[in-house]
């Protein structure tokens, strides 16, 4: 599969490393720094280019910019209209302190409202970059860890399960785009777990039901 990285911080390098790992063409894009993102490309086993080529023949795409850099990223890659978008993005200030869309509305149903015309699976933001490696050098231990993932387009969320499995997780089905008003602030409760309280960041999680 074609994927382009939209993004070379922690999640998009990690996740388009791994995603390399697994034989995919990866393409990184968009990066302040391009030496950074030559280099990034280089180690992953992947190629660096512009928004522009990283969207274009891609079969799946992954937004992963902080939150003020979303218009910018988008106006580059176009109307993205029959794309699949795997979204991690939380919509944070500045600070990365406080959610700036909640209550009547989440990052990923503005994100829908951006580019209407895009597949927009929003998950891995709920589950720190740091526990990536881990889980996917694990891959294939019981019970795998889970990753809640949400999004209005059934086809779209089994294509993006299948990409998750692949990092090692198993997509935990949590509803639509809407239900990303609840989310996205159980992501800050994910930070507080993971980087606040001891034990280290690899935070992983699995809900059960008891019957």
């Amino acid at each position: 599969m074609k994927i382009g990285i939209l993004g070379s911080g922690l999640m998009g390098a990690k996740l388009g490393t791994l995603w390399a790992s697994c034989g995919h063409e990866v393409t990184f894009a968009y990066s302040r720094s391009q030496s950074k993102l030559d280099r990034l490309a280089r180690d992953a086993g992947g190629r660096s280019g512009s928004v522009a080529e990283a969207v274009r023949d891609a079969d799946a795409l992954l937004l992963a910019v902080h939150w003020s850099r979303v218009e910018d990223v988008l106006d580059q890659a176009g109307d993205l209209d029959g794309q699949l978008v795997l979204n991690c993005c939380v919509p944070l200030d500045e600070q990365n302190r406080d959610l700036v869309v909640g209550r009547t509305s989440s990052g990923a149903e503005e994100l829908a409202r951006m580019r209407p015309g895009a597949r927009w699976v929003s998950c891995f933001n709920t589950t720190p970059s740091e526990s990536f490696r881990p889980v996917f050098d694990r891959k294939g231990q019981a019970p795998a860890p889970q990753v809640l993932t949400y999004g209005d387009d059934a086809g779209a969320k089994q294509e993006a399960g299948a990409l998750i499995r692949d990092i090692g997780f198993e997509p935990l089905e949590a509803g639509g785009l809407r239900n990303g008003r609840y989310i996205e602030p159980f992501a800050m409760a994910t930070v507080e777990l993971a980087y606040v309280q001891p034990g280290g960041p690899a935070l992983i999680y699995n809900f059960d039901k008891l019957s």
